[in-house]
This record gives C-alpha cells, structure tokens and sequence, in this order.
C-alpha cells in the first residue's frame, strides 16, 4: 500500500507541475475531467445519485452545467457570465425538480447544486489564479498551502501530537500537526516567495506576503480536508472512489485544494492591486 501511494502521489505531482506550468488549455482539461469526476462522487456521496452506475436528470445537468461553466471560465474574464452559469445550473436543477415530482426529494436537489458549487465552480480558482498577471507564480501557491501543510501537518503529528484537536470528526488529527502545517506552509511559502516570486516583484519584499498568503490557504486547506471527511462520516463511506491507487477518489486527494484555490485567488487579486 506504501508504494501505491507513493507511485500514485509522484503521478499527481509530476502531471500538478506540467499542467500548472503550461496553463491554458492543459490546466482548464486537466480541472474540467477533475471536477466531472469530483461531481458524481459527491452525488453519490451525498445519495443525490439514484443509481449508482447510471446517472439522473439532476446530475446530467449538473455535469453538462460544469462544461459550460469551464468554457465561459476560458472564454470570457467576466464574473458576471460565470454567476449567470451558476444560476443557470441551479434553475435547471430547480425546473426538473418541478417538471419530475415527486421523482426528487428537495435534499437530493439541494446536494446535486451543493455538489457543483463544491468541486468544479472551487476547482477553477486554480485556472483563475493561473491566469492572473504573474500567474505563473501565484498558482504555486495552492499547492503549497494544500499540500505542503498536509505534508508537514502529518510529520509534525506523528512526531511530537498530542492533543486531538477533532477526535469524533478526525481522531488521528492534533493541535500540535495543525499547528506544524500552518507554519510550514508559511515557511515554505516565504522560502517560495524570497527566491522565486521576487523577481516578478522587483521593487516590493514579497516573501512576507507571500508567507501570510500560504498560512491562510495552508487553515483552509485543513477546513477542506475536515469537511471532505464528515461528509463521508455522515454517510457512512470510507472512501469517494477508487480511481487513485492508494488515495481512493478525487475527493479524497484534492479536498483540501478546493478549499484553498479561492482563497489563494483572491489574495493574489489583493496583493497585486495592492
């Protein structure tokens, strides 16, 4: 099982630094078949599925709603245009819930809405920032605070945790690995910023910035990760799928990149008008 996970762990970084490095078409593919699959696994997660092998008008909307929100995010930089693609998935979600009853329960309507917002609309904030002036370097970002702080989260656990901070949510998590991942996504963030994003900056001292940028992705990466597990606590499921060898589904090895990327986004906007 060490060695899946390892191979598997070296596959995702390997295709995150090619697909991030190039952007454009690469990067928007790459986050449209992630946030595809995402979606169904939260659909059925959260029993919006009504078939585990065959998909229900709620989700084909959904997934069709998910390709035309990824082109309206490539073809036009305009919020306006991806809020109407938002509202437009949530009234045609809406229109079968009424044009079907009682086919659907509310609650299945509510998580296959829950489920687009969740993973693809999330999942774009990486593109977004990839596509920012100075881009190439502000998407670094995401990774660092994910899974940097997942990284130096568990060693620091392992070595010296001891106070559980979630033992009904996430027994195996402590104050001390919370603590050990926010600073060192803050450091590897500052070290980052110091010697690489500097010279995009050339008249500001970034690395400090860059450092408070990855310590607030790094506390909402771990908010991610925590949400991703009480769904599945909730339902009662050990993992989202199985697609990556030892990680189990999309969900499970890109929780905490969802919740990250729009803040990293954001915070990026800020720094660079600022």
């Amino acid at each position: 099982m060490f060695w899946t996970r390892l191979i598997s762990g070296i596959v995702l970084v390997v295709v995150a630094l090619l697909t991030m490095s190039v952007g454009d078409i690469p990067l928007l593919f790459t986050l449209l078949f992630i946030s595809l699959i995402a979606y169904r696994e939260l659909t059925k997660a959260l029993l919006c599925a009504t078939d585990k092998k065959k998909l229900n008008a709620l989700e084909v909307a959904g997934l069709l709603g998910i390709c035309v929100y990824y082109a309206a995010v490539y073809f036009a930089d305009a919020f306006n245009l991806l809020l109407m693609c938002i509202v437009a998935v949530f009234m045609a979600q809406m229109f079968l819930y009424v044009v079907t009853f009682p086919k659907f329960q509310a609650a299945q309507v509510l998580a296959a809405f829950f489920a687009f917002m969740y993973a693809p609309v999330m999942l774009s904030f990486v593109y977004l920032t990839r596509a920012c002036p100075q881009g190439i370097y502000m998407v670094w970002m995401i990774l660092i605070s994910s899974w940097g702080c997942d990284t130096f989260a568990y060693v620091v656990g392992k070595l010296i945790g001891r106070k559980k901070i979630f033992p009904v949510l996430s027994p195996h998590k402590s104050l001390e690995g919370c603590i050990g991942g926010v600073a060192g996504a803050a450091l590897l963030g500052g070290l980052y910023g110091h010697f690489f994003v500097q010279q995009a900056f050339p008249h500001q001292n970034v690395a400090w910035i860059i450092a408070f940028i990855c310590a607030v992705g790094a506390v909402m990466s771990m908010v991610g990760d925590l949400a991703a597990s009480a769904i599945k606590r909730n339902n009662n499921i050990k993992d989202y799928g199985k697609l990556i060898p030892g990680h189990g589904g999309i969900m499970d090895r890109f929780d905490s990149m969802i919740v990250t990327a729009p803040m990293i986004y954001f915070l990026t906007i800020l720094m660079i008008r600022f």
